[in-house]
């Protein structure tokens, strides 16, 4: 029995891959030859992002290209992956979304996520309220943020991947940004270009609402002092509540201007929510320099939340795509990333990669020695021959006109640049 369970997500798919990797993207291997395979009818998850398909043309100039480019006819193994995000190089279009102060995001589980990462060269974002919550050093010892960076430091490569370190209100308190820069332990990081901070806004699964977690009364006294503590859930539970920050377009342009006086050798990123005025908040951290903004939309966030927000608030990651447009800066996405073919869809529409993150904690959950490694090597696996079937052979050859949305229900319709600003932040134009 495993520890962890999955809320809208296929589990049971995800385990199968953390277990066997690249045998889980096709139909079992033992059947061939015995049982018929033909087209499912797909199961809809009333997620516009998947009812889209993917549209391969007949004719395919740039498959031609590399034909005349390598001297032989292109296969799927010719698509290179690697992917610049954030100011760094990785070398697949995904990274390990953040993980928070909770036990998942800050115990073993989350070390496993960490190595696992620093093996494959993705970037890997550490979440909120370490600091607060578990401190910087313990003695001796490591907190659970540096055993982190430890971890994935000693697997990676010093020329792929990256380490992002999130700060709210909370860990701004606590100079969290301050602590890690200047610490020795992220010397190779800095020397090599590999930190970034992130200034996070909000969460896909809590809009407008800052982190929360469950804790004993003993622990809830204990964090009183830095987190709103109230007694609403069952005898023995106190709801940890942080706050979620206040922001407008000016404070993020003054905020992402303090980072980049303060932490000049560090990479900027923003994180926002999925919030209707996403094409706005994400232009307003472009302009203001930011390597890379990460939109999580609704379907995404591992955090613990009220029904009411899992059911019902915020926009869905298309929704969010769609009011963005083409992007004029990095676009990172999350929310229900597992496989390839939602990956390549969100890459189609502008998105640079993906964040794995509940999906990311199973794989380490089913074997946290090789988990996560099987899942990307199965994700990248389908991401090769999904873009090789479009005939484009790199992530950023990849365009709109790749996707097919059926009509109805969910039709794609960009938003034309020139709508007034108030048009745009509203619904369909």
């Amino acid at each position: 029995m495993k520890n962890l369970t999955a809320v809208e997500l296929p589990e049971a798919q995800i385990r199968l891959r953390a277990r066997t990797g690249t045998a889980a993207v096709f139909p079992p291997a033992g059947e061939y030859g015995t049982r018929l395979f033909g087209a499912a009818s797909p199961v809809d998850t009333g997620d516009p992002l998947d009812r889209a398909r993917l549209a391969p043309p007949v004719f395919m100039p740039l498959r031609l290209e590399k034909l005349i480019d390598l001297g032989r006819e292109p296969l799927h193994d010719d698509v290179d992956l690697r992917t610049g995000i954030g100011g760094f190089t990785s070398s697949l279009p995904v990274f390990l979304s953040a993980f928070g102060s909770t036990q998942a995001g800050s115990g073993d589980l989350a070390i496993a996520a960490s190595r696992q990462a620093g093996r494959l060269g993705v970037p890997m974002v550490i979440g909120e309220n370490m600091v607060p919550v578990h401190g910087y050093r313990r003695g001796g010892a490591a907190s659970p943020l540096l055993a982190r960076i430890s971890e994935y430091l000693a697997q990676a490569d010093d020329r792929l991947g990256g380490v992002v370190v999130q700060q709210s209100t909370e860990d701004a308190d606590c100079e969290v940004w301050n602590l890690v820069y200047s610490d020795p332990a992220t010397g190779p990081l800095l020397a090599s270009g590999r930190l970034a901070f992130e200034l996070k806004v909000g969460q896909g699964a809590k809009p407008g609402l800052g982190g929360m977690t469950v804790l004993p009364a003993a622990e809830a006294d204990r964090l009183a002092d830095r987190f709103a503590v109230s007694d609403v859930l069952d005898a023995g539970s106190r709801l940890r509540c942080a706050s979620p920050g206040t922001f407008t377009a000016e404070i993020v342009r003054q905020q992402l201007r303090f980072m980049r006086n303060n932490f000049p050798k560090a990479r900027i990123w923003v994180k926002f929510h999925p919030g209707r005025d996403i094409a706005e908040a994400v232009d307003a951290a472009w302009r203001a320099g930011a390597d890379a903004v990460t939109v999580d939309g609704a379907e995404g966030g591992a955090g613990w939340a009220p029904l009411g927000f899992l059911d019902g608030v915020g926009l869905p990651l298309a929704e969010c795509l769609r009011r963005i447009g083409q992007p004029t800066g990095c676009l990172l996405v999350t929310g229900r990333m597992w496989e390839g073919g939602r990956v390549v869809r969100a890459l189609a529409l502008g998105a640079r990669a993906a964040g794995l993150g509940r999906a990311a904690l199973l794989a380490v959950d089913e074997d946290p020695d090789a988990g996560l490694v099987r899942l990307v090597e199965s994700l990248a696996l389908e991401c090769r021959l999904l873009i090789s079937a479009l005939g484009k052979y790199a992530p950023d050859a990849l365009a709109p006109e790749d996707v097919w949305w059926p009509d109805p229900p969910a039709r794609w319709t960009p938003v034309p640049d020139d709508l007034p600003a108030v048009e745009r932040i509203g619904g369909q134009p």
